[in-house]
């Protein structure tokens, strides 16, 4: 079937195209983009290319290319109470995620070819978003093995990483970032220092001094990042901070690329909207890794992501089942949900004026996808149709019962949002209609 999308904005940031028109799917692909290309089709007659055409009203609303996520969990293998592969994908595709690149430490740990094998073959059965695992680092996540690579990269993994899991040992991070180099894939670093967080629940400050919790400094996260760049630049490879949380570490990745390392990062939206005073009555929601932290952090995030400093917006997407967050803080499990929920949460610095929406886009598109090596989604003639079609004005209430994902621990519940994705669109394939409630499979 084809699809006609009929006066929309156009926000396309690979192009800083913006413009009300009319796009025409066909095949797959976009075959008509401007001002009247969908004249004289009517709904339900044949397209320009014979197949029923479907005409979905856009009455202004915006049309943007899918959205691509550099940092998920979808716990399968081993945790599939929690997620699976498949209400992961409906999570992604109703926050109008197109691409999903899914974390290694699951149980057992993607550290071979089997696994992302398994993985690339899983979501290509379902159908909803595009799966791209991201490799291990070492094996078992232990730092001390480096895993095979090329193996790894053969299967269809686009990066490495130990997530949750720092590779402290230097001369393990070295050869990592040696071996990555020569298959041109980045090197993807949880910048945590282990020894300086032993038995830590949230950032090291007034609030955990209040609340009598251990507290995790900045430093954790700065060393880590200091070494790096100082390796990477060495080995020449690409190296991406997973979840940047300190202004610290942004002042850093700012210094690297000026310097001519080949530095990304990445940020949440959660390290953008709240911090350490969240945990304020113990709310384990909010206990995530890297920690919430203050506000002069949030800030200096918010104007790296502005200015280009941070390359990509990642959810971090961390579902856990309730008895891992309905417990002590201190035995609470960090992170929390994001897929469906982090367009809309981040929409209000838009409208504040704290970050231009094309960037705001733009981050969640060209930056991520340059990152991995993907081939960024984009709205124009002979792309590939890989488009999300949102609702700015729509406003809506974040509520356990309309979550795909089968966890709910997130601090958004109950928060009321302005801005929906009403449609999302695989490769021409409508995979999420938020009015109709249609999704595949």
């Amino acid at each position: 079937m084809s699809v006609l999308f009929r006066d929309v904005r156009l926000l396309d940031p690979a192009t800083s195209r913006d413009e009300r028109v009319d796009v025409l799917i066909e095949r797959g692909k976009i075959a008509r983009a401007g001002v009247g290309a969908g004249q004289g089709l009517v709904h339900g007659a044949p397209g320009t290319d014979g197949e029923p055409l479907q005409v979905i009203e856009g009455n202004g609303r915006w049309l943007c290319p899918g959205f691509v996520d550099l940092h998920a969990h979808l716990r399968e293998p081993g945790e599939e109470h929690k997620e699976d592969v498949q209400s992961g994908l409906l999570a992604a595709v109703a926050g109008g995620f197109v691409d999903v690149c899914v974390m290694p430490n699951t149980k057992p740990v993607n550290d071979t070819r089997a696994i992302t094998e398994m993985l690339v073959g899983r979501a290509k059965d379902i159908g909803l978003a595009r799966l791209h695992p991201i490799g291990a680092i070492t094996k078992g996540l232990e730092g001390k093995e480096l895993t095979e690579v090329s193996d790894l990269r053969e299967a269809g993994a686009r990066a490495l990483s130990d997530d949750g899991h720092c590779v402290t040992n230097s001369m393990v991070m070295r050869r990592a970032l040696q071996y990555a180099r020569t298959f041109d894939v980045p090197v993807i670093q949880h910048c945590e220092d282990h020894a300086l967080t032993a038995g830590a629940d949230m950032h090291e400050g007034a609030v955990s001094t209040r609340l009598g919790l251990r507290g995790w400094p900045r430093e954790a996260e700065d060393v880590i990042v200091a070494r790096d760049l100082v390796l990477a630049e060495g080995a020449g490879a690409r190296y991406h901070v997973a979840h940047l949380s300190t202004r610290g570490a942004a002042r850093m990745v700012e210094e690297g690329k000026q310097r001519g390392i080949r530095v990304t990062a990445e940020v949440t939206p959660h390290h953008l909207l709240l911090t350490d005073e969240n945990v304020l009555g113990y709310d384990t929601a909010c206990k995530v890794n890297p920690p919430l932290r203050e506000a002069e952090d949030v800030a200096a995030l918010r104007r790296a992501l502005a200015t280009g400093v941070i390359d990509a917006i990642a959810t971090d997407h961390a579902p856990h089942a309730l008895g891992d967050k309905h417990c002590e803080f201190s035995a609470a499990r960090p992170g929390m949900i994001g897929l469906e929920l982090c367009l809309a949460v981040l929409l209000d610095l838009v409208r504040k004026g704290e970050v231009p929406l094309f960037r705001l886009l733009s981050a969640l598109t060209v930056g991520p996808a340059k990152i991995v090596g993907l081939d960024a989604p984009r709205v124009a003639e002979g792309a590939r149709a890989d488009l999300v079609l949102i609702d700015p004005d729509a406003s809506w209430v974040i509520e356990r019962a309309t979550l795909r994902s089968k966890s709910t621990n997130t601090p958004f519940l109950g928060r009321t949002v302005q801005g929906a994705i009403d449609v999302t669109m695989v490769h021409g394939r409508i995979v999420h209609n938020r009015k109709t409630g249609k999704e595949l499979p």
